[in-house]
This record gives structure tokens, C-alpha cells and sequence, in this order.
């Protein structure tokens, strides 16, 4: 006898879109937000801050998935990311 899987309905899911936010004079320019973002939504920049590293800039903000990894692992906490909410969402693609 098979022992069968129920069946989950999860109705109209939408993914979680993110904005990410940038305090760019507290970054140290490690690029570890950079090198960790599961979907590649930052770059480091050709800029200085006040400090004389490259912040990083956010290069596909219609990418980020809200997983906050960024934010997690910024050892300076210069990054941070907000939900993004569907009348921003519906504003940005028009």
C-alpha cells in the first residue's frame, strides 16, 4: 500500500518583493552582500563614500525576494530591505 502525499492548495501566493535601502557612508565595502544575495540584485559601485570604500548599489531591485540575507549579514548594518507594497509594486512597472 502507497501512502499518498495530501494535496496542499496555497491559493493566489504572490512572492514577496523587497526594497532595499542603503546607508552608503556606514559601509566598509566587504561586498558581502554582494557575494551572498541568492538572486545577484547588488553590485559594488565605482562611487566612494566618506570612508573611501565602494558601497554597494542595487542594480535589479525587481529581483530581491525579501529573504533579508543582505541586511543579515552586513557586518556594519548599512543595509536594510522593506516589503514591498503592491500599489509601490504596480507604480514602478507603469
Amino acid at each position: 500500500m502507497y501512502l499518498r502525499e495530501p494535496m496542499i492548495y496555497f491559493g493566489d501566493l504572490k512572492p514577496i518583493k523587497g526594497n532595499i535601502h542603503i546607508e552608503k557612508n556606514r559601509c566598509k565595502g566587504c561586498g558581502f552582500c554582494v557575494e551572498y544575495c541568492p538572486k545577484d540584485v547588488l553590485e559594488l559601485s565605482e562611487e566612494f563614500n566618506v570612508k573611501g570604500y565602494h558601497p554597494p548599489f542595487v542594480k535589479n531591485e525587481d529581483d530581491c525576494c525579501y529573504c533579508q540575507l543582505c541586511e543579515t549579514i552586513c557586518p556594519e548594518f548599512a543595509i536594510f530591505v522593506t516589503i514591498q507594497n503592491e500599489e509601490e509594486e504596480g507604480e514602478s512597472r507603469s
